[in-house]
């Protein structure tokens, strides 16, 4: 059977999570004190080697992000900035390890705040998340009590303060570009790419965006070493990724697994396969922003690679299984109405788009040949729009019709 390796839940329900001794003596923080011990160059040279990539659902190899930001000037100001405004259905692992393992994020910004030359940091985290928000406030006073955060942190020249600041339920501000705009006092609009955060991003300054899963893998690369973490998951997709799983089976919740475990260890290992009375009959994988998948791919390794030679994607990690009861057409509508809910209205693609695919989706259980148009439109959508909202919804749409049409 399947087990958990777990590194950003590795202290979940080992800790206080509003005890800084607690998650020191639990090894908060070493990390960064070895990262301390290294160089900036070093630092980068490691993480770009480690293979880890974003968690957050583009799988952006993170050293490489790491790189592009030191690089983008040498004397600047930069920042670090951690996207917790975690607004995609079905998703819930970031939400998990604030509530219980704040420190670790922290020490994660930490590293790669020395890493890159940042002397400042942002949280922005969904305004809803009231515990996260509670213990992440105690979690940043008490970490610069014991002098982890501030000016010549534990006697080394290296200082950065960080913030926290909270999103108003704009599922749009999850978006990287969205989130600094938001983060600048603006209205949470797109901006066009380029350029690109690491080159000009908060305030026009060079800037590192992860998202929580990402940052807290940072610590444990350096205490466990290179040949450690390569080791974990699979020639593409390097270490492990937390999974939430919801639906009708009998262990929903959050796992944390080696890249390359595969949807059916999930659902039927980990998650303790399907209720009694009711079947698989499918999956969305990564949210309403991802795809649908059949049984034909249960046996599919979750891994970057893999998937995306499937058409699948993993996104955030969200695991939304279907069953025999699941009416499809009900669930694909709920998403498109998301879309269109949450579109701010800024470029016309989306604007018009979403509503269109609403309108188009209503017909679909009496005429099931416009789903072809409805891909079309998406299409179009995806061409078009200005940022990922817009450009979403053809993988759900598209994986609909090749799955379930």
């Amino acid at each position: 059977m399947i087990q958990e390796t777990r590194i950003g839940l590795a202290r979940l329900g080992k800790i206080d999570p509003e005890s800084i001794s607690d998650a020191i003596s639990h090894g908060a923080y070493e990390g960064f004190k070895k990262a301390l011990t290294l160089n900036p160059e070093e630092m980068l040279s490691r993480y770009e080697s480690s293979g880890l990539r974003g968690r957050g659902g583009a799988g952006f190899p993170t050293g490489l992000k790491q790189k592009f930001t030191s690089q983008s000037c040498s004397d600047c100001q930069k920042y670090v900035v951690c996207n917790a405004d975690e607004g995609e259905p079905g998703t819930f692992k970031d939400r998990t390890i604030m509530e219980n393992d704040p420190h670790l994020l922290i020490e994660g910004m930490l590293i790669a705040a020395y890493t890159i030359g940042a002397s400042k940091g942002f949280i922005y985290i969904r305004g809803e998340y009231n515990l996260s928000i509670e213990r992440l406030r105690k979690a940043i006073v008490d970490a610069s009590s014991r002098g982890f955060l501030g000016d010549n942190i534990l006697g080394n020249a290296f200082s950065f303060e960080m913030e926290l600041r909270l999103g108003a339920g704009s599922y749009l501000c999850g978006e990287e570009l969205t989130l600094l705009e938001s983060l600048e006092g603006k209205r949470g609009y797109p901006r066009i790419k380029p350029p690109f955060p690491a080159e000009k991003g908060l305030w026009g300054n060079p800037t590192l965006i992860n998202n929580v899963e990402t940052f807290v893998q940072l610590p444990a690369i350096l205490i466990n070493g290179l040949d450690w973490y390569t080791a974990l998951g699979t020639s593409e997709s390097k270490g492990t990724k937390i999974f939430t799983i919801s639906g009708r089976v009998n262990r929903p919740g959050f796992y944390e697994v080696e890249m390359g475990t595969t949807l059916r260890q999930l659902i039927e290992e980990l998650a303790g396969g399907m209720k009694n009375g009711y079947s698989f009959a499918g999956a969305l994988l990564g949210g309403a922003a991802g795809t649908f998948v059949d049984e034909s791919l249960l046996d599919t390794p979750m891994a970057y690679e893999t998937l995306k030679a499937k058409g699948a994607t993993m996104g955030s990690g969200a695991i939304i299984v279907l069953d025999n009861t699941t009416d499809r057409i009900d669930f694909l509508q709920n998403i498109l109405e998301f879309f269109k809910h949450e579109s701010c209205g800024k470029c016309v693609p989306c604007r018009i788009g979403t509503t269109l695919l609403c309108e188009m989706s209503s017909q679909l259980e009496s005429n099931p040949e416009i789903l072809q148009k409805m891909v079309n439109e998406a299409s179009y959508m995806a061409r078009t729009s200005l940022c990922p909202l817009g450009q979403s919804p053809i993988l759900p749409l598209k994986s609909f019709e090749r799955y379930f049409s």
